[in-house]
């Protein structure tokens, strides 16, 4: 059993003086959960474009461990990123890969900006332009672990445990209150709705297939936390750590 420096133990029985319902976190995440008690906000940089890989798989893979923060006048909502999927150029599958249009408009600016799409009539997502700009490409942000504000998320998703808060797109949008208005948004600003990292932090990232589609399946474009209980899924379809190289996906 692991001993936290604030007495906590890393059992899920403590963790509920922390965040009620919870699953059990990652060390790093009871930690991060440990100063948001204290009021103060957690020491998260704002990631600048310079900073994002221009390729869209290997954007994907280094946002695993990163954070999305929605800085509101109620308070901050942040979540660290555990599950991302890559549409690279020539995708079919991709929302770009018809060519520039009005509704896709912002998978085509520089890299590091947000694409805010209904889908399915029932759920926004939450990707990101992963390309230089003119060059159609995108990232999905599919689940995070919720970190700051979770009273707000949870105003938004009343009842709901918080591994499941954000576990999924659809869930993770309305937990940080993301709709359409965010579309085209500069997620390297570090104020409103923004993209940042924590110094000295390394995450294990894994690969596997993505999710729900009908082509394009076998390709190794879905990235995740190993162990993290916020991955969206059948546990079933996440595959041991997995670093292929860029050129077989």
């Amino acid at each position: 059993m692991l001993l936290l420096h604030n007495g906590l133990t890393d059992n899920c029985n403590k963790q509920q003086i922390i965040a009620p319902h919870c699953p059990r976190l990652s060390l790093h995440g009871q930690l991060l959960l440990h100063l948001t008690m204290t009021d103060r906000p957690l020491p998260i940089l704002p990631l600048h474009r310079n900073d994002l890989p221009l390729d869209t798989v290997e954007l994907a893979r280094y946002m695993v461990g990163k954070y999305v923060v929605h800085d509101l006048p109620e308070g901050r909502i942040s979540g660290r990123i555990v599950e991302t999927e890559a549409y690279p150029v020539g995708d079919s599958t991709s929302h770009a890969f018809i060519g520039l249009r009005a509704y896709n408009a912002s998978l085509f600016m520089a890299r590091g900006h947000a694409y805010v799409r209904l889908t399915y009539g029932v759920s926004y997502m939450l990707n990101m332009s992963s390309e230089a700009e003119g060059t159609g490409a995108g990232i999905l942000i599919r689940a995070i672990e919720p970190l700051e504000g979770l009273a707000l998320m949870q105003a938004r998703r009343p009842g709901v445990s918080l591994r499941d808060l954000a576990r999924g797109p659809g869930r993770l949008t309305i937990a940080l209150g993301i709709g359409q208005a965010f579309d085209g948004r500069d997620l390297c600003t570090g104020h409103d709705l923004w993209i940042g990292r924590i110094d000295a932090e390394q995450t294990a990232v894994a690969a596997t297939t993505r999710i729900g589609l009908s082509r394009e399946m076998h390709r190794p474009l879905r990235f995740y936390e190993p162990g993290s209980p916020f991955v969206s899924g059948p546990r079933k379809l996440l595959m041991p750590l997995s670093r292929a190289p860029i050129g077989s996906l």
